[in-house]
């Protein structure tokens, strides 16, 4: 367990939720180059909201964040500190509407951000709850949808796919060879025109110019760092997320024009 991971409960929430959405742009610098791939103003969705990193960030720039979060703690956390545009759920998303089974390490929390409907050697506990597809929350202007549910990204993106092929919104997934095979968020991307871009230093390069498992055997050590270790001390990139954009689309070019009127929210205090 990291040290992140066993400090984390026994600080306030609220600090913890600060502290990750401070770091995790040096954790995943994808994070800090945002404009890259996420126009201002329309809807994001964060699958696997977490302590809200990706969610604090997102609401900077969408005009509606909608947050998808199994574990009940996390989401209540998440809905807390977060501006009134943001929409938090506490569920699963999926491929179907019922209940799931989400896996969470022993101790039975869900705050080293592991928990998953796909079971791992390192879960030892369980959770019954909400399961929905994206689908059905008939979501419109939709910009981008980040998904990091460790190993169940093959089902969100199933329960996605009307949303998806009608608004072609920017795909941010999760993909580590450790987890799940890397086939079937690839080809189910492919076969609706999406193409892969990663960012191992500075510059996004093509996922088809980048070996993905190589670099992710290579670096699979650094992977077992937490989250306050690769932050404060980067050194090596571990990368294991892409974004995938249709095809014709590249990161930091204009998204395309769209029917929908942009309306800025007013600033935050």
């Amino acid at each position: 367990m990291t040290l992140a991971a066993r400090l984390g409960p026994r600080l306030p929430p609220r600090l913890v939720s600060a502290v990750a959405a401070g770091l995790y742009p040096r954790f995943e610098p994808e994070l800090r180059r945002l404009a890259d791939f996420c126009p201002p103003g329309g809807t994001a969705v964060d699958v696997g909201g977490w302590y809200g990193p990706w969610t604090r960030h997102l609401a900077r720039r969408a005009d509606h964040v909608v947050t998808i979060e199994p574990v009940p703690h996390l989401a209540r956390l998440i809905a807390a500190v977060t501006p009134p545009h943001v929409d938090v759920l506490s569920a699963a998303a999926g491929d179907h509407t019922g209940r799931a089974t989400l896996w969470l390490p022993p101790d039975g929390r869900g705050d080293r951000g592991v928990s998953s409907l796909v079971r791992r050697e390192l879960h030892g506990a369980t959770l019954e709850v909400p399961c929905l597809p994206l689908d059905t929350l008939e979501l419109t202007d939709v910009t981008l949808i980040k998904i990091d549910v460790d190993g169940g990204e093959p089902a969100v993106l199933r329960g996605a796919a009307r949303t998806i092929e009608r608004e072609l919104p920017a795909l941010f997934i999760e993909l580590e060879t450790r987890i799940q095979p890397l086939a079937p968020v690839l080809d189910w991307t492919a076969a609706r025109g999406y193409r892969g871009w990663v960012l191992p230093h500075d510059r996004w390069t093509p996922l088809g110019d980048f070996d993905l498992p190589a670099h992710q055997s290579r670096a699979a050590h650094v992977a077992e760092h937490g989250l306050l270790r690769r932050s404060l001390a980067p050194g090596r990139r571990y990368v294991n997320s892409v974004l995938f954009l249709p095809d014709g689309r590249r990161p930091a070019s204009p998204a395309p024009p769209t029917v929908h009127d942009h309306v800025p929210h007013e600033p935050h205090p």
